[in-house]
Formats: structure tokens, sequence, C-alpha cells
């Protein structure tokens, strides 16, 4: 019952990015870089105005946390965090890249990759121990996986990007510990703002002056980017990457829906077996603390 908080908020997070095309499809016409420029652009503002309007003692705290540290141990805190902005913008700018450009599937199959590309590096990187149940999930999300990549191998390369570089960002902050969560975001996401500016004289289109590019960038950066990128860190300061990693096949099997029934785009029964096998991986997975909550529950109402 400790980790279900962890659970719930893993779970939220990947339910509300599972729409994240009801909100970036309408402005499909804008250039990828435009949408992550104001995006990026957006999050980093709003989450530094919040931070030092209602978070300066968590600043000074994080301020003070980090000084304690060892000289070697400060390095490896400023390349962790710094390569976490990295990750994120990467992921970013691919995701937008493929959902506008190449499909709606495309970017459903890189999140489907992404839990197994989690589970490996958390098991090598981070040695994070693995049940025989839970490598059996992993084993059925491959076998989804390779089905969905049988149609075709050039959505499986765009979603292996994807997926990796969100997998590297999910590892990494598993052992950014230590920090208040919203002060490492607000970081996270200021550098990678920081990191983007240069490019934005050469690489940006003209400004744009359609209300509803702002409507939907400002929806973007708080329900899809703020919110659920705090409970995604939130989650990980209590149950294992690998876990939280299986959890995010919660967004493609939403995105996938919303291709079908929203997007008509064309869908097989090949596909449907894969996500059919790959929701069963999610549930194998989880299966133990599916399985743990419901004997406790039994036992409690018996007592």
């Amino acid at each position: 019952m400790k980790t279900t908080k962890y659970y719930l908020a893993a779970i939220t997070a990947y339910t509300v990015w599972g729409f994240f095309s009801l909100v970036l499809k309408p402005i499909h016409e804008y250039a990828s870089m435009d949408i992550l420029f104001y995006r990026v652009f957006s999050c980093s503002i709003l989450m530094l105005l919040i931070a030092f309007l209602f978070k300066r003692k968590k600043i000074k705290e994080t301020i003070e946390v980090f000084n304690s540290l060892s000289a070697s141990k400060k390095r490896y805190t400023i390349l962790l965090n710094i390569g976490g902005s990295f990750f994120l913008m990467a992921n970013w700018f691919t995701f937008i890249y493929v959902m506008n450009h190449v499909s709606v599937k495309a970017t459903s199959l890189a999140y489907l990759v992404c839990p197994i590309l989690t589970t490996l590096l958390a098991y090598f990187v981070l040695h994070e121990k693995l049940g025989k149940t839970q490598w059996l999930s992993v084993g059925l999300s491959i076998s989804g996986c390779l089905l969905l990549s049988y149609a075709d191998i050039m959505d499986m390369f765009f979603s292996i990007i994807i997926g990796f570089t969100y997998a590297c960002y999910l590892v990494s902050q598993r052992v950014n510990k230590g920090f208040d969560k919203f002060i490492i975001l607000t970081f996270h996401i200021s550098v990678a703002a920081l990191l983007l500016v240069p490019f934005y004289p050469a690489y940006s289109g003209s400004v744009p002056t359609e209300l509803t590019f702002y409507f939907c960038i400002e929806t973007i950066a708080v329900f899809f980017t703020i919110i659920p990128l705090f409970l995604n860190l939130y989650a990980l300061g209590g149950i294992n990457s690998s876990t939280v990693g299986m959890l995010l096949n919660i967004n493609p099997m939403i995105a996938f829906g919303l291709a079908c029934f929203i997007y008509k785009e064309k869908i097989t029964p090949l596909q449907i077996l894969a996500y059919s096998i790959i929701f069963l991986a999610v549930l194998v997975f989880n299966s133990n603390h599916i399985f743990a909550k419901k004997v406790k529950n039994v036992v409690a109402a018996k007592n």
C-alpha cells in the first residue's frame, strides 16, 4: 500500500499523455521546431515564475543540499541533470516531428518500445531486479512490438529513437535523489530552453498570430508537460524505473484508440492482436502489486 500513491501518479501521468494528440494535431501545420520552441519556452517561464513566487524556500533548501555534496558528487549531479534536460528535449522534438509528419501510430509504437528499453537499461545500468513474471512481461512486450513493426519498419525506426530518449531520461532520474522534484523539473526545462535559444533565430518560422496556436501551446505546457512530468518524477521516487517504464504502455494504448476512432487511421487485426498482447504484458508485469493489494484488502475485510 505504501507504493500505491506512486503507482497512481505514474498511471495519471501516462493517461494524460495518451490524449496528447488532441491538442497537438490542431497545430500540425506549424513546423515541429516552432512547436518545440514555444512549448519549452512557455514551460520554462511558467515554472520559473512558480518557483520564485511560491518555492523560494525549496530553492534555498536545494542549493544547501547541493553545496553539502562532495566535489565529485556535485559534478555527477550536474551531469545527471544536464543530461536529463538533453534527453527530455530530444524526446519532445522527435515525438512532435513523428506525430505531425509520420503518423500517430508511430508515436504510439514509440511508447510501447520505451518500456522495454527502460526495463533493460534499468536492469543493466541500475541493476534493478526482475522476477520471472516480469521477464515474461518483457518478452510479451517485445513480441507485441515485433508484430507492430512487421508492417512498417520505418515506424519502428522512429519509435526506437523516441523511446530510447525517454528511457534514458527515466533511468537517469531514478538515481537523481535528494532534491525537490519541482525544482529539479524546473531546472531540466530551463536548461532545455537555454539550449534552444541560440537556434531560435535561425530555425524558427514567423511568429504565430492565431489564438488557437497559443491556446494549444499553453494547454500542452501546463496539462501535457508540467503536471505529468512532475507526477512522473514523483513516481520514480517510490517505485523502480522499470515499473514506471512498463506503466508507460498506458499512453500508447490510449493513443492507439485515438488513432483508430478519432483520426480514422487504418487499423489491422494484427495491430489489435499486438496491442492486446502488450496490454496483457502490463498486467503481468504489475501482477505482484495488483494481487498483493487484493489479498491485503480481503484479509482486512475478514478482520
